[in-house]
């Protein structure tokens, strides 16, 4: 089996729990790191043994050791960094929000066909065992229709001018953030809603702090929040003809289901990593196959989850 040699761009939190799950994943080793800092990146490489650590992205860009690129840098350097490395014939999986808006997406996606490389939006939660028992138990329709769903990702930070998510400039808020995983759950599940109302709560730096979101559907609603200065349950929760499905807190990420029918059960998927090996192993395996596009977070996937970004921060009047 091909062994896949991985580079990272952007090396914070996200990229160090990318990092970790890696390193348990067979035929596939993080080869090179890279960051705006040489300190940082040779400190990064040394404690995930990596054999090279840029200063540079676009010499990682131009390193031909490397078969794919994990992009992890600030949402606003999502567009540039990621067509860097498609126009050096890397894979390029960028972590979420794919950019700032439809417009940056759709020259990205455009860049990967012409170069005819496989591009890949990094939305962890869609390859989780647990979303996928939802997605298919809500497609089956053993507990009836979805009437209505509740979701909401929300925790406590401080103000801190200097943290990225804090920062205008970057994509900072909630919305772009965090608000992006309960608006995914509803697309995903619900499809394109008819209607779409939103408000939000601003910072003085004109940074949404938390955001509130309706879809209406012919036969459902939706109730989505997003918040990065106040705690919430966290949770997902279909409101079904025949009963509920709940995906325990944090649902985004590892978790149990709870369904309600005739009882209730609650189902543990046994994971045992953070949980990014998952869309990890999908992009390998995709990069083994040849493909230039995934499945199962495709273009059209991407190009909708913006698009309905867009819409929100229009309904909420939020310009970057």
């Amino acid at each position: 089996m091909q062994n896949i040699k991985w580079g990272i761009i952007g090396l914070g939190n996200i990229a160090r729990k990318f990092a970790d799950d890696l390193q348990k994943i067979p035929n596939a080793e993080l080869f090179a790191v890279a960051s705006r800092s040489k300190v940082r990146s040779e400190q990064f490489a040394a404690e995930y043994k990596a054999q090279k650590a840029y200063d540079s992205y676009a010499e990682l860009a131009e390193d031909n050791n490397i078969d794919a690129v994990y992009i992890a840098t600030p949402h606003s350097f999502h567009k540039d960094h990621s067509i860097l490395c498609m126009l050096h014939n890397k894979a390029v999986l960028c972590e979420k929000p794919l950019a700032m808006n439809y417009l940056e997406v759709s020259e990205m996606i455009a860049v990967a066909k012409t170069q005819n490389v496989l591009f890949m939006e990094a939305l962890w939660t869609y390859f989780l065992p647990h979303y996928q028992y939802v997605l298919n138990l809500i497609k089956s329709k053993a507990l009836g229709e979805v009437i209505s769903l509740e979701a909401d990702f929300g925790f406590h930070k401080p103000f801190d001018s200097e943290n990225r998510l804090f920062k205008k400039e970057v994509g900072g808020g909630s919305l772009l953030d965090v608000g992006i995983y309960p608006i995914f759950v509803a697309l995903t599940t619900l499809g394109i809603p008819q209607e779409i109302e939103a408000s939000a709560t601003f910072l003085e730096n004109g940074i949404d702090a938390d955001c509130t979101i309706a879809f209406t559907y012919p036969k459902a609603k939706a109730i989505l929040k997003s918040a990065i200065q106040k705690e919430t349950a966290t949770e997902a929760i279909f409101t079904c003809e025949l009963g509920k499905i709940i995906i325990s807190s944090p649902f985004y990420s590892p978790t149990t289901v709870v369904v309600e029918k005739n009882g209730i059960e609650t189902i543990d998927f046994g994971v045992k990593t953070i949980g990014y090996n998952y869309e990890i192993e999908h992009f390998n395996a995709l990069i083994r196959d040849r493909k230039k596009e995934s499945d199962l977070m495709t273009f059209e996937c991407s190009e909708l989850l913006i698009k309905t970004l867009d819409t929100v921060r229009e309904k909420i009047r939020l310009v970057y």
